[in-house]
């Protein structure tokens, strides 16, 4: 059980790095991606849920957990535009 945290933290980390990368303009920084990486992490498996899929090797959560990071940071990015 404890690897499977430390895994899952791991590929959170780089989940928000990568969408860091990818949403270039909505991006806050390296410390904030990483915390948006874990958080979409969760937001990816949530969202992989929905829609009935489901990941079975460490490339696929890595995979769900970028999604759910680029939708959170595009989601934030949108909610900052509105603000000001």
């Amino acid at each position: 059980m404890g690897l499977g945290i430390l895994w899952s933290i791991i590929i959170g980390i780089l989940a928000g790095a990568i969408a860091g990368w990818l949403m270039k303009g909505s991006g806050f920084g390296w410390l904030m991606n990483l915390v948006v990486g874990l958080v979409g992490s969760v937001l990816g498996g949530w969202i992989y849920g929905l829609l009935g899929f489901s990941t079975s090797s460490i490339l696929g959560a890595l995979v769900m957990s970028v999604i759910g990071a680029v939708v959170l940071l595009w989601v934030v990015s949108l909610i900052n535009k509105k603000r000001g």
